[in-house]
């Protein structure tokens, strides 16, 4: 990697969300700023480039238009390929920046803000969809729970702090059943925090957000196990921006790795969205051939 720019949107936390419009206007005034940077701290330029990539989606349409219309322009005026990524897709192929080489197949947990997905990864261009989320994604549910208890967005971050104070094993929360073995449901969950929390107000909140966390942590991970033990697949792998809490990294590896299986988690600083990411998936289909058309639209699903 020659250079890597993050911007953060912070204009959300006062609202507790992300507002599309905000996001889409932001996007539309940092990302050139974004570009120009890029190339200057790479000490390069546009002509040393063989690409350009965005991300297709999905996600917010609007920020997506922004920015598949940049990298089309980009593409088109300095006449070199344009490649669409899967978010998703993504977020798996940011793996590829923890330090070690990334071994297939593997089953991939990416957990996020806006999805829980399982995917059975043949290799870094086959994805198998195996299961996901019939309600809330997991991110979802973290930040609808630190709303309820008055705490900053996102949620996850303000969660995981409280925890780090609390016992994991105070109070017991029931497991979501589904009726697909490795899809997932939190929408009970985060309301079971609810009634728990106004049933039990004398119960320390540092406990009550541990053990949340705990019982969230654990669903995820039994699922991601248990799909890799029936598809015969020896490696688990977690991404994401969920993928950045600490206490579950730690529960995915001491539990994965008792069970025999090689453990892959994306460094912290590449959990969230992140350019390095879309550049790692779109290198892959680069050097495959597998150009985008400049007049195939981003998708919001």
């Amino acid at each position: 990697m020659i250079a890597h720019v993050v911007y953060r949107q912070e204009i959300h936390a006062e609202v507790g969300g992300i507002i599309p419009e905000w996001a889409s206007r932001e996007h539309e005034v940092k990302l050139p700023l974004a570009v120009q940077q890029v190339l200057k701290e790479g000490q390069t330029s546009w002509r040393d480039l063989e690409a350009i990539a965005a991300a297709q989606g999905p996600g917010l349409i609007g920020s997506l238009l922004i920015g598949s219309t940049y990298a089309r322009a980009l593409a088109a005026a300095w006449q070199r390929p344009f490649i669409g990524v899967h978010h998703l897709e993504a977020h798996v192929a940011s793996l590829e920046l923890q330090g070690k080489p990334l071994a297939y197949p593997l089953i991939v947990l990416v957990a996020t803000g806006g999805h829980t997905h399982l995917f059975q990864v043949l290799h870094p261009l086959h994805f198998q969809l195996i299961g996901r989320t019939r309600d809330d994604a997991v991110g979802e549910a973290f930040d609808k729970v630190a709303a309820s208890l008055g705490l900053p967005y996102p949620g996850g971050p303000a969660i995981e702090k409280l925890s780090q104070m609390g016992d994991p094993y105070a109070f017991s929360f029931p497991l979501p059943q589904t009726p697909h073995p490795w899809d997932f449901s939190f929408s009970g969950l985060k309301t079971a925090f609810i009634y728990a929390r106004q049933k039990h107000p004398n119960l320390p909140v540092e406990d009550l957000c541990a053990s949340w966390q705990h019982t969230v942590a654990l669903y995820l991970v039994d699922k991601l196990i248990k799909a890799a033990q029936t598809l015969g697949v020896p490696r688990v792998g977690l991404v994401g921006g969920v993928a950045a809490n600490l206490y579950l990294r730690q529960l995915l590896q001491t539990k994965a790795e008792a069970e025999g299986y090689e453990v892959f988690l994306a460094p912290l600083s590449y959990c969230m969205d992140n350019a390095a990411m879309i550049a790692v998936a779109a290198w892959h289909k680069y050097i495959n051939g597998a150009y985008t058309s400049l007049t195939e639209a981003p998708f919001a699903r």
